[in-house]
């Protein structure tokens, strides 16, 4: 079996950064000498990242990375991938490496809910005194989650205090979980639930990505596909059944490919088969379907007027004259 040749380190590591522009400019030149590409937010309380490389560039990067005192144990996730997971490198500063939108902050340094190593996560879940909270964004949940697992009524992870304060009552006097992807969302969420006055609050250490490579409990419990923040949009997770969650936006039959919003001015991420792809003309409305900006429509498929009205009329549509 040929070895893959590239990889996708995923990341973070809270930490003081002093100077995050600076920060940013010297550690994107190394990145680009390198020859990794990816994105990498920089903040004054740490670094948030995922890269892909070769072997070999991303296997200096970690070198690199742990040679700094600052980031000696960072944890870096793995994936092997047969080429670059992004298109450009990016580093960019920025105020807090995720926002909950919060006038006191979080440290998760100073505050934090208890970490689960991904067997502890798996037996807590099945307690029946346990609320499994979902830290992620509704387009991330709907690909997939873990079973039984709440889905916040928030399409961004600043919404969430708003939810938790909403819903108090369903979470008191309950054993809290909660996870995202690669475990950064959560530090901070779990320290707010504990501030919050909640006190048995636990969080999935390393996130759901670390969960999946478990050896002993090979992602068992997750349903759907993990979304990712590369070119991949989603991976795997349960190695050892697999249940599609994902529903098509148009028909709702299951589904788990990712496409966005051909109107540059929506551009919402939403499930789609590549029949009703192109079925829709990738409008996630009638309105985005005849938008004049639709990028399906002038800039990918060049569709005439008669091309147009014909797609509409299958699906029982029409152009509106005023559009």
């Amino acid at each position: 079996m040929e070895e893959t040749s590239y990889q996708v380190l995923l990341y973070y590591q809270y930490v003081t950064i002093e100077d995050p522009e600076e920060f940013s400019a010297e550690h994107l030149a190394f990145c680009k000498e390198l020859g990794l590409k990816g994105r990498i937010l920089v903040a004054n309380e740490g670094v948030n990242g995922t890269v892909s490389g070769t072997v070999e560039q991303t296997e200096n990067y970690i070198k690199a990375m742990r040679e700094d005192t600052r980031f000696a144990d960072t944890v870096f996730k793995i994936d092997e991938v047969d080429k670059h997971a992004f298109k450009k490198m990016h580093v960019r500063p920025r105020s807090e490496l995720v926002n909950l939108s919060l006038e006191d902050d979080i440290n998760p340094k100073e505050q934090t809910g208890t970490y689960l190593e991904p067997k502890e996560f798996f037996e807590q879940m099945q307690d029946e005194n346990t609320v499994v909270i979902d830290a992620r964004n509704d387009y991330e949940y709907e690909i997939g989650h873990f079973r039984g697992a709440i889905k916040p009524d928030i399409r961004t992870f600043r919404e969430l205090p708003n939810w938790v304060r909403d819903n108090k009552e369903m979470l008191e006097g309950k054993k809290l979980l909660t996870y995202c992807t690669g475990g950064i969302r959560c530090e901070k969420f779990s320290g707010w639930l504990k501030r919050e006055g909640f006190e048995d609050v636990s969080q999935l250490h390393g996130g759901i990505v670390s969960y999946g490579k478990d050896p002993e409990v090979q992602g068992e419990l997750w349903d759907g596909q993990c979304y990712v923040f590369d070119e991949r949009l989603s991976v795997p997770i349960n190695r050892k059944e697999h249940v599609v969650v994902g529903k098509d936006h148009f028909d709702g039959e299951p589904c788990e490919r990712y496409v966005n919003c051909a109107n540059p001015e929506c551009n919402k991420q939403i499930l789609s088969s590549v029949e009703n792809e192109h079925k829709y003309m990738r409008g996630c409305t009638p309105e985005c379907r005849v938008h004049p900006r639709n990028l399906y429509i002038n800039k990918e498929h060049n569709l005439s007027e008669a091309e147009i009205n014909a797609r509409l009329g299958a699906i029982g549509e029409k152009r509106e004259l005023n559009v």
